[in-house]
């Protein structure tokens, strides 16, 4: 049996070291502040950030696209060049030609892109960034307008070329495009989030283009009155319209301004549609 004593013992090994109050209340989880989170990203610059990275991801998987677009838009109107003469009708084919190169990128390609988002998971990346949905719908969507312009401007030159249509109206397609590409890109993010499936996403983008092909190429006064008021539901008619009086050799600039505030008041009510569609999909 040892003869050491507790008291020894105690003094041998020395006082049991004393934990200070503020190591103490460092360590504590109970007391320790929390840490005060990232201020929200504003609209615009998160809009900006959007638009950038949309626009250096499409820039060459979607210029192939854009290139086939362009050549269906030509190939169109050297068709409707065997039954279509001059007057209103070319401008009309001219017109709906060269819009329906927005149609195809801004509404198919844009309700294929959500629609795959949607399906493969993609909008869970951006429903954990802090950046307002409205961003993210405006952002991609003036991303794949962006790349219109050049395939509408040369479908455009080409047609004027082959009808004898004048060019001097062809600044008007600074604002047809990304007024009627607001318009329908909005609409083809409402389809794309909206479809329950990928597929049926792919499905409403095609027959989206196909009423703007069938709608807007077609000369109106060869149509029967029921197709002449769906032609009127579609978004792209009035950019189709303001492009094609243009062309007149006095135009009419108060209803070119009417059917360009038209196609403007769409465009905010689909891309309000595609921004709800968004939110909708996101927390599911």
């Amino acid at each position: 049996m040892s003869e050491r004593t507790p008291g020894a013992v105690a003094q041998a090994v020395g006082p049991a070291p004393v934990e200070a109050p503020e190591a103490a209340a460092a360590t504590s989880p109970v007391s320790r502040p929390a840490a005060p989170l990232a201020p929200r990203a504003g609209l615009f610059p998160a809009l900006a950030a959007v638009y950038r990275a949309q626009l250096s991801r499409a820039r060459v998987s979607r210029i192939p696209l854009l290139f086939v677009a362009t050549f269906q838009s030509v190939g169109i109107m050297i068709l409707m060049r065997g039954v279509v003469d001059g007057g209103s009708e070319a401008r009309a084919v001219v017109a709906g030609s060269s819009v329906l190169v927005v149609a195809f990128v801004a509404l198919n390609l844009l309700a294929q892109y959500f629609g795959q988002l949607r399906a493969g998971g993609g909008l869970d990346h951006y429903a954990t960034l802090p950046v307002p949905p409205a961003s993210v719908v405006l952002g991609a969507a003036a991303a794949y307008a962006s790349f219109t312009l050049p395939g509408t401007l040369v479908t455009a030159v080409f047609g004027c070329l082959l009808f004898g249509l004048p060019m001097g109206g062809l600044w008007i397609l600074a604002a047809v495009v990304p007024l009627a590409g607001a318009a329908l890109a909005g609409l083809g993010a409402a389809l794309g989030l909206l479809a329950p499936r990928q597929e049926l996403a792919t499905l409403a983008g095609q027959l989206g283009m196909s009423a703007a092909l069938l709608l807007g190429v077609l000369p109106p006064e060869r149509m029967p009155a029921p197709i002449v008021w769906a032609r009127d539901l579609l978004p792209s008619t009035y950019g189709v319209e303001a492009f094609a009086r243009t062309f007149a050799p006095h135009p009419d600039w108060a209803a070119v301004g009417l059917d360009l505030g038209v196609c403007a008041a769409v465009g905010v009510l689909s891309l309000a549609v595609a921004t709800w569609a968004y939110r909708r999909a996101a927390v599911r």
